[in-house]
C-alpha cells in the first residue's frame, strides 16, 4: 500500500496530463489547418509546411493554450473522481472539449485567422490567404481533440484500476456514522475494488446498525471524543459523513472544523438532508459555499443542448412544413368563421405565463361557453375533456385527430416558451384547480408538444396519473428519454389518437 507518497504522485500525474491535453491540442489544430489547407487548394504536405504564419497569428495561438487549459480546469478534468461513474468521465470530457472549441472559434473569428499559403492562384500572382477558422477546421479539430481526450482518460482510467486491485494507490476511509446509510455505504464501497479505497473504520457513540456482526468485529468503531487523536495517529486521505445533520450538529461542525485543520478531505452524503426527490449540488459564492437542493432533472450541458436542438429542429420543421400550415390555415378559415389561430394563456417554466398558439378547432367564443359544459366533464381533475364537444368544427376535429391543431407550437417552441418534448402546458383554469402540491413540480420544466402522457393513453388515464407521468419524465430525463417519446409519438399521431 503506498499512502505517504499518494500527492505527490498524484501532482506528477497531473502534470503530465495537462501537459498531454496541451499536446492534443497542437496535434488537433494541426490537422484540422491541414484538412482546411488540402480541401482548399490540395498542395502536397512538403508545400503545406511552408506555410507562413504572422506573428499576431503567433500570440492568438498561445491564447488557445491557455483558453483550452482553463476549459479542461473549469469542467473539473484534473480532479480525483473515484466515486463519480465512469459515463461521467465520459461527459466531463466532451464539455470541455465541446467549450474549448467553441473559444477557438470565438477567438478565430474576431481576430479572422488566416494561413498564407506558397500555392499561388492562377489568375494572380499573389498567394492565397485562406481563413482558418472554417466548419471543416472546426469539425476536425472537435473529432480529433475529443476522440484523443477521451481515449487517453479511458486508458488512464484502465490502468488506475489495474493497479488499485493490486493494492496500490490506495486511499484510507473514515466513516462518520453506524447506521444503516453508514453500513451500505461502506459495503457498496468495499465491494468496488477498482476505486481504490481502504476502510479504516466508523467513527460513532455506538454501532445502531444490527445486521453483519462479522462487519461490526473487522472495522473499529471509533468514539467521538477520540476522533481527534485517531485522525492524528493514522493514515486518513478522506472522511465521510453520513449522519443526519439535525440531530448531530454539534459533531458535523466539530469534524468538519478537525479535518480542515488537518487537511482532510470532507464528504457527505445527499441524504443526511432527508431530502426525497431533490438532488444537492455544492457550488461556491465569493467567501461562502451553498449548498443547492433542486428538483429539476434538466440542467447542465444536455439541459443546454435539449435547447439548441428544440430551436434548430423547431426552425427545420416550421421551413419543411410551411406548405402545410398554409393548406391548414385555408381549411380553418374557409370551414367556418373567426380567426385560423387560436391564442390561450398557458402555465408555463416556474409557473410563468405564456401565450400558446394553435389552428382554431373551435367556433368564435367558445370559452364563454365552458361554464355551461362543466357538468358534462369526461375526465377526473382539474382538467375539462369532453369527447363529444359541441363547439368543436368539423375541421376541428379532423385536426384535434390528426395533433395537426398543435403544429403552430412550433413558434412557441422557437420562442424558448416550450420543448418539443416535456408535460404539456395547462390552461390557467385547469392550474387554479390543483388540489395537491406534488402536481406544481411538473413546471420545474419546460412544457412541451409532446411527453409520456400523450403516448400512454391521453384521455383513458386518471389526472393523478397524469401528473405521475409528468414526474416520472422529470425525475428519469435524458436525452436519449427525449428521443423514444418522438419516435412513439409518431405512430400514435397516425393513429389518431388525437385530443
Amino acid at each position: 500500500m503506498f499512502f505517504t507518497d499518494a500527492p505527490i504522485r498524484r501532482r506528477f500525474l497531473v502534470k503530465i496530463l495537462q501537459f498531454m491535453d496541451l499536446g492534443v491540442l497542437v496535434l488537433s489544430f494541426s490537422l484540422a489547418t491541414i484538412a482546411v489547407h488540402y480541401h482548399i487548394v490540395q498542395v502536397q504536405f512538403k508545400e503545406f509546411l511552408t506555410v507562413r504564419l504572422s506573428l499576431t497569428n503567433v500570440l492568438i495561438f498561445l491564447s488557445f493554450f491557455v483558453a483550452w487549459h482553463l476549459c479542461f480546469l473549469a469542467f473539473g478534468l484534473y480532479h480525483s473522481k473515484r466515486l463519480a461513474p465512469r459515463w461521467s468521465q465520459v461527459i466531463d470530457t466532451i464539455k470541455a472539449t465541446s467549450a474549448g472549441t467553441v473559444i477557438i472559434f470565438i477567438i478565430g473569428f474576431i481576430f479572422k485567422v488566416e494561413l498564407i499559403s506558397p500555392v499561388y492562384n492562377r489568375l494572380s500572382i499573389y498567394p492565397y490567404k485562406i481563413i482558418l477558422i472554417s466548419p471543416i477546421f472546426l469539425i476536425v479539430f472537435w473529432l480529433v481533440s475529443s476522440s484523443i481526450t477521451l481515449l487517453g482518460r479511458l486508458t488512464l482510467q484502465f490502468i488506475l484500476y489495474q493497479f488499485r486491485i493490486r493494492g496500490r494507490n490506495l486511499r484510507c476511509m473514515l466513516i462518520v456514522g453506524t447506521n444503516q446509510t453508514a453500513v451500505e455505504f461502506g459495503q457498496k464501497i468495499l465491494r468496488r475494488v477498482g476505486l481504490g479505497y481502504e476502510l479504516a473504520g466508523f467513527v460513532d457513540s455506538e454501532w445502531i446498525y444490527n445486521g453483519n456482526y462479522n462487519f461490526k468485529v473487522k472495522y473499529p468503531l471509533i468514539p467521538f471524543k477520540q476522533f481527534t487523536s485517531f485522525l492524528r495517529e493514522n493514515i486518513i486521505d478522506e472522511v465521510i459523513i453520513c449522519l443526519p445533520v439535525k440531530s448531530f450538529y454539534d459533531e458535523y461542525s466539530r469534524i468538519i472544523d478537525i479535518c480542515e485543520e488537518q487537511g482532510v478531505i470532507v464528504r457527505f452524503l445527499s441524504d443526511v438532508f432527508g431530502t426525497k426527490k431533490a438532488k444537492i449540488r455544492a457550488e461556491q459564492f465569493e467567501d461562502n459555499s451553498v449548498i443547492t437542493i433542486y428538483t429539476g432533472a434538466m440542467e447542465g450541458f444536455f439541459f443546454q443542448l435539449k435547447r439548441i436542438v428544440d430551436i434548430f429542429l423547431s426552425f427545420a420543421l416550421i421551413i419543411v412544413l410551411s406548405p402545410v400550415f398554409i393548406i391548414i390555415a385555408l381549411m380553418v378559415k374557409v370551414s367556418s368563421s373567426g380567426p385560423v389561430f387560436f391564442s390561450q394563456e398557458r402555465i408555463g417554466l416556474a409557473k410563468r405565463r405564456f401565450r400558446l398558439i394553435k389552428f382554431r378547432t373551435m367556433i368564435p367564443d367558445a370559452e364563454k361557453l365552458m361554464h355551461g359544459l362543466e357538468k358534462f366533464n369526461e375526465v377526473s381533475g382539474p382538467v375539462f375533456k369532453m369527447k363529444n364537444d359541441p363547439r368543436i368544427t368539423s375541421i376541428g376535429r379532423f385536426l384535434r385527430k390528426t395533433s395537426l391543431d398543435e403544429l403552430p407550437q412550433l413558434f412557441n417552441v422557437f420562442l424558448g416558451d416550450m420543448s418539443i418534448v416535456g408535460p404539456r402546458p395547462l390552461p390557467v383554469r385547469d392550474y387554479e384547480g390543483f388540489d395537491a402540491d406534488w402536481h406544481r413540480r411538473r413546471f420545474t420544466v419546460r412544457p412541451g408538444i409532446t411527453c409520456t402522457w400523450q403516448v400512454e393513453g391521453r384521455n383513458d388515464i386518471s389526472f393523478d396519473k397524469w401528473m405521475e407521468l409528468d414526474l416520472e419524465y422529470i425525475d428519469n430525463w435524458s436525452p436519449w428519454l427525449d428521443f423514444k417519446i418522438l419516435i412513439k409519438t409518431i405512430p400514435t399521431v397516425l393513429k389518431g389518437s388525437g385530443h
